[in-house]
């Protein structure tokens, strides 16, 4: 038996044992099924014995099982109290990337109803290339935006969760040819130059992002703007330029322009919930919940028919 056992496969085992369904214990866990399975069956090897009988029906402990159920919850409960004795110090540090994201703050808002007692600060680092670096380096805790472009190095040192796909649009100035069209497919934008932060340093995950879009379709990446900080300088820099602003269907309005959603195919911004590695804050795994109630309950992570995203980002989003 090995002389150092994950809490994280406790923490499953107990679950299951608690549920005796593999399914049901884990939505509880946010994980899917399989991994879950994986762990379960990992802890079993640990062990040397079997923890469960499974069939087609049901679930049921074995008397190892039954053994091991306290004493597993005696640990996890002594981890648990660690960890909120520890995050008492300390707020968690949550990028949003900037003021106007509305899929990040609304987790963090609804992480705040779930644990009132606990501090979750909002940042605003306004795209994930650089938060990430930040996260790694323990000045912020966690972030959001597209896990799939960074760097593998980055990555490397990381945790993610899917949380939404979220459907791409475009900001038109207010005259602009497309902008009396309700949506706008994209074979319209055709020979237009099209703003999405290019010579951003902060925000490549995005910019890589348009280039795979707008490849093969005759739509041109605007060239780097002066770099914009604040809502207020973002807004006069791109009403000097004129150009369409590739951005997503919650973006916030700008003067004198209009907000349109890109079709045909329907383009999906992939966004995850990022933390660092081996993180440990009582905080994180209720900005994980709210992050999973908040998918689930408005369908984030449904992909509507022909929608389009990147094979990399497909298969980052599906095997986490």
């Amino acid at each position: 038996m090995s002389a150092h056992l994950d809490p994280r496969l406790l923490r499953a085992f107990v679950t299951v044992a608690e549920e005796l369904h593999f399914t049901r214990a884990a939505m509880r866990l946010y994980v899917a099924q399989q991994a879950l399975s994986r762990d379960v069956r990992r802890l079993e090897r640990e062990l040397g014995s079997e923890l469960f009988v499974r069939s087609t029906r049901q679930v049921t402990l074995t008397a190892d099982g039954e053994r091991l159920l306290p004493y597993a919850r005696r640990v996890l409960q002594a981890q648990d109290d660690l960890l909120a004795e520890a995050g008492r110090a300390r707020p968690l540090l949550v990028d949003l990337n900037f003021q106007g994201a509305v899929t990040p703050r609304r987790v963090l808002r609804r992480a705040r109803e779930l644990a009132p007692g606990h501090e979750l600060m909002a940042r605003y680092e306004s795209g994930l290339a650089w938060a990430a670096s930040e996260v790694l380096a323990g000045r912020l805790d966690a972030s959001f935006g597209r896990f799939a472009g960074l760097a593998p190095a980055l990555r490397s040192g990381l945790e993610q969760q899917p949380v939404r796909y979220e459907p791409m649009a475009v900001v038109l100035p207010e005259d602009h040819r497309l902008a009396a069209l309700d949506r706008v497919p994209l074979a319209a934008l055709a020979g237009e130059t099209v703003y999405a932060g290019a010579g951003n340093p902060r925000t490549t995950e995005w910019t890589a992002l348009a280039r795979l879009l707008f490849e093969g379709r005759d739509i041109r990446l605007a060239p780097p703007a002066p770099l914009a900080v604040g809502d207020e300088e973002f807004q006069r820099i791109m009403a000097r330029s004129r150009h369409p602003i590739l951005a997503v269907v919650d973006f916030p309005l700008l003067p004198a322009t209009v907000l349109r959603p890109l079709v045909d195919p329907v383009p999906l911004s992939p966004v995850s919930l990022v933390w660092r590695k081996g993180l440990i804050h009582p905080a994180l795994g209720v900005l994980r919940r709210a992050a999973a109630e908040m998918a689930a309950a408005e369908g984030w992570l449904e992909r509507p028919g022909g929608g389009w995203i990147p094979d990399s980002d497909c298969v980052v989003m599906t095997s986490a």
